[in-house]
């Protein structure tokens, strides 16, 4: 069992600083969904004192928001226990008989969500559903009833998916008014992103254009493999990370780009992955410097606003980049500096909202008490507000679903930073 990251789970004292930051732990009251627990069953696992299979339901309930990292007062490494558990039970799952779940998710980690091709088939799919207004008639003939409920749940705040046309006449290459000093940047589309929710990407790229970059979209970029990472596809992750690393080193860009949250943490991490393998940490590192989430970028230009937007705002942070990417600050700066806008900040913001990747899917109901509540914080504040900013699209229809949960989606609406500030800048996807 020495695939496990026995070593740094020594460093954990059991001090339990970690567990009102857990919102496992809150959620379920139990000490094997805290991060102590978990890295004492890792640890116990390691000394080969219980199997993998007697630590796999609590590593599978994990978030992985990594919130316990930042409140750690000796610096424990769980985000490299977490994923040297999940690849380890993964592993050993591959040694045995697949079943029929194994086999789906390793046809949709390693050919579905990797390929562009079906991407965009399956993106031009649900726009036609949506369009042709196959979507109503299966709301109103409720035949959508026989989907299990989390499919069904989701299936409802699915968000306006572009068609092939719109999609195919997006430009690759966006030229800035003034192009002397113009700052490069390669944008990184992303997959689910680029599939579901396009225009913010493409308003992405008109904002920074509006702020004076010289923005690129490359053909050679793929998959961040951020999904796989968290399921245990670590082989899969590695060659989807060399083929962005290699895609983007052919240009000289000052920055990369990403308006995804967990896609931009997992850009970060990349060295991580290749730390027994000198020439492509190396490579990876290089990768990594100049890979910023949107909000840091813009946050260091200068916007023209062109509209007051009277707005109560509140914001629920991407714990990916508040935990990995340690980006804070860039979000709420952007927030405050719209024109209009009154911002009351959302009590325990730090607390995850549920989404995690596709926790939210194949964890639905504990991902559901985890939103109840993100919504009962919501509900605290004193002044209901007109619109939540989100900066990851994960959080986003996670947080569309706790508003619709909670009957308030005629009074407050979910947005993505980018959206909120294209408004303001009265740009147009």
């Amino acid at each position: 069992m020495t695939e496990l990251a026995y070593q740094e789970t020594l460093s954990c004292v059991q001090c339990g600083y970690c567990l009102p930051t857990c919102p496992t732990y809150i959620s379920f009251k139990k000490e094997t969904h805290s991060p102590r627990g978990r890295i004492n069953l890792v640890k116990m696992a390691a000394e080969g004192k219980i199997t993998y299979e007697d630590m796999e339901e609590a590593i599978n309930l994990c978030l992985g928001c990594r919130a316990c990292e930042t409140a750690c007062p000796t610096n424990v490494q769980y985000g490299k226990i977490l994923e040297s558990a999940i690849d380890a039970i993964a592993k050993n799952k591959a040694h045995q008989l697949k079943s029929r779940v194994n086999l789906v998710k390793s046809f949709l980690f390693n050919t579905v969500v990797p390929s562009n091709n079906i991407r965009q088939v399956l993106g031009t799919g649900l726009a036609l559903y949506q369009k042709l207004g196959l979507q109503k008639v299966a709301h109103k003939t409720g035949v959508l009833n026989i989907l299990p409920e989390n499919l069904h749940a989701f299936e409802a705040i699915l968000p306006k998916v572009e068609g092939p046309l719109k999609r195919a006449k997006r430009q690759m290459v966006y030229v800035p008014e003034q192009t002397k000093n113009s700052v490069t940047v390669g944008f990184f589309v992303g997959c689910i992103m680029d599939t579901m929710f396009s225009s913010i990407n493409t308003l992405s790229m008109k904002l920074l254009q509006r702020a004076g970059c010289h923005v690129t979209v490359i053909k050679e970029q793929g998959c961040c493999g951020a999904l796989h990472q968290h399921s245990g596809y670590s082989d899969t992750t590695k060659a989807l990370a060399k083929k962005n690393i290699e895609a983007f080193e052919k240009y000289e860009f000052d920055y990369i780009v990403n308006s995804i949250g967990g896609c931009g943490a997992m850009l970060t991490e990349y060295p991580h992955l290749f730390l027994d393998d000198a020439d492509w940490l190396k490579r990876a590192q290089n990768f990594t410097a100049k890979s910023v989430d949107i909000s840091v970028l813009l946050s260091q230009l200068s916007l023209s606003y062109s509209k007051q937007l009277n707005y109560r705002i509140t914001y629920q942070p991407s714990c990916h980049m508040t935990n990995v990417q340690n980006r804070v600050n860039e979000p709420l700066q952007l927030i405050k500096s719209i024109p209009g806008i009154t911002f009351n900040a959302l009590p325990e913001a730090h607390m995850c909202c549920g989404s995690a990747g596709i926790y939210n899917i194949v964890n639905y109901t504990h991902s559901m008490k985890i939103m109840d509540e993100k919504m009962r914080h919501v509900k605290e504040l004193t002044v209901q507000p007109d619109v939540i900013v989100t900066t990851n699209p994960g959080c986003h229809l996670q947080m569309k679903l706790g508003v619709e949960r909670e009957d308030l989606q005629k009074e407050i609406k979910v947005v993505h930073i980018v959206e909120l500030l294209a408004e303001a800048c009265g740009i147009e996807a």
